[in-house]
């Protein structure tokens, strides 16, 4: 419990994290309500360190284009590409609250973070041929991916990645789809200029190496924050009516700490990522896409194999992977006993009934962790059949802790998505989960703003600002407004100098 409290200013909204989704929380929330009395604490030295930082995410702009398991193939043998349209219009809402940030002078430079970079699904055998041609056929129905491109022509697929069709026989049976609508987002790079603009402009308080420590009640319908400075260990107290925790894998163990009943059966499974980056430039120059292939029978749908041309720090560079570690740290910058200390009477039938059912799940795991340098080149040759083992070198990635939540049939689930959690009045909410993650952070941060402001949204000049900012915030995209929505693609895509579709 919190004790003996200093007196401090009355926050309207604290947010934990210095990533991009307490960037982008405060930065909506001061557009459509300057006067909120905003502050943001970071454990770390400098902002956008985790999961934000450019090396430790995937960089892809998600948008459902290339990535298989958001359409999912059904016993009937149909292909469900709902979740594909629900990440679509997410990511498009994030394009266009950067081009509002654009247009309006606060973001100077798109191409500082994203660029356009075509999307495939590359697949080879027959079966999964099948299942792309059928794919294809499902999505092009829809408007939103009426201009996806699928061939099996391997001239065709040389032109789209050279690189992967060198030294292929050509009677190999494979297939790919393209989409030229796909980007490539420095998640880092932008995160720091939305904390530029939060310091520059809005006057907005920044703590780095500011750990917050414990959140309770303050007696009076709110929340008090204690809050350490690393440096000092001196310790600080704030009041703020409410709080947003977006810790990436710091925000379970806190979250434990908070005095809410709709924190339990909650855990976490924690995952770190590992890519093989090319360090010979001809190479790197010789790709320009992502490209997504399928994951195996029993991995998990975060560790889908693909080979990827990203800008970082205005270099391009080629990545490979990802490929599964494993760490008791929630965090890459955490303590080995992040996942120990998070085991809780409310959420051991939970992490149980998720081992108990996900075996194949921790043999990949196993199997992932004996990988040594030579295994994980034999794995990128299934792309790149040339691939020189010196020009390759393994980085480690940022770290993932996945939700596991309580379930009445098998005790516990492992879920891949994000989850909001948050209080019956909305003044604590906390982001958990990983991908997509930070292509969809306007999205959830639409979410967080409903439940932790519902009055604020009801005003019809914030309402009227939002549909200023987000066209789409609060609208799904259908074929009845399909017109004005493609307007509006064409003026943000030109606004983020993207490739625009005719």
């Amino acid at each position: 419990m919190i004790s003996k409290p200093n007196p401090k200013d009355k926050y309207d909204l604290i947010c934990v994290g210095g990533g991009i989704m307490s960037a982008t929380l405060a930065l909506m929330t001061k557009i459509i309500d300057p006067d909120a009395n905003i502050i943001i604490f970071e454990r770390l030295k400098k902002v956008a360190q985790e999961s934000t930082e450019a090396w430790n995410n995937s960089g892809t702009g998600h948008s459902a284009f290339c990535e298989l398991n958001y359409t999912p193939q059904q016993k009937d043998g149909s292909i469900d590409i709902s979740k594909a349209k629900q990440i679509f219009k997410q990511y498009e809402q994030s394009k266009q609250f950067w081009s509002y940030l654009l247009e309006n002078n606060m973001l100077k430079n798109p191409k500082s973070f994203i660029h356009s970079l075509p999307h495939h699904s590359w697949v080879t055998g027959q079966d999964n041929v099948d299942f792309l041609k059928k794919r294809h056929a499902e999505m092009t129905k829809s408007f939103m991916f009426s201009a996806m491109k699928f061939s099996e022509k391997p001239d065709e697929l040389e032109n789209w990645f050279p690189l992967i069709m060198k030294d292929r026989n050509p009677n190999e049976a494979m297939a790919a789809t393209r989409m030229e609508l796909g980007t490539g987002v420095n998640f880092g790079n932008l995160t720091e200029q939305f904390f530029r603009i939060l310091e520059e402009e809005y006057k907005v308080p920044i703590l780095l190496d500011h750990e917050v420590l414990d959140i309770d009640p303050d007696g009076k319908n709110d929340w008090l924050v204690e809050v350490k400075y690393n440096k000092t260990g001196y310790k600080t107290y704030y009041d703020s009516q409410h709080v947003f925790i977006g810790a990436g894998g710091g925000a379970l163990p806190l979250l434990q700490k908070v005095e809410i009943q709709e924190k339990e059966g909650y855990g976490g499974f924690p995952v770190s990522g590992q890519w093989l980056f090319c360090k010979n430039q001809e190479v790197i120059e010789k790709h320009h896409a992502k490209v997504y292939s399928k994951a195996g029978p029993d991995a998990p749908p975060m560790s889908t194999p693909h080979l990827d041309s990203r800008y970082i720090n205005g270099k391009k560079q080629l990545l490979f992977g990802p490929f599964a570690g494993f760490s008791t740290k929630f965090l890459k910058e955490g303590s080995y006993l992040d996942l120990p200390k998070s085991l809780r009477f409310d959420n051991l039938p939970s992490m149980w009934g998720v081992f108990w059912h996900n075996i194949p799940l921790t043999k990949y795991l196993l199997e992932q962790i004996k990988m040594d340098h030579e295994d994980r080149m034999n794995e990128l040759r299934t792309f790149v059949k040339d691939a020189k083992s010196n020009e390759w070198e393994l980085k480690v990635a940022g770290q993932r802790v996945q939700i596991i939540k309580k379930d009445k049939e098998q005790g516990g689930t492992l879920e891949f998505g994000t989850d909001v959690v948050h209080s019956k009045d909305g003044k604590i909410t906390a982001l958990l989960g990983a991908s997509p993650g930070a292509s969809t952070a306007v999205h959830i941060m639409i979410d967080v703003l409903k439940i932790a402001f519902p009055e604020k949204l009801k005003q019809s000049d914030i309402k009227q600002k939002l549909d200023e900012m987000i066209p789409f915030w609060n609208r799904e995209i259908t074929e009845e407004n399909k017109e004005e929505f493609r307007e509006i693609q064409k003026k943000t895509s030109e606004l983020l100098e993207l490739d625009v579709l005719h």
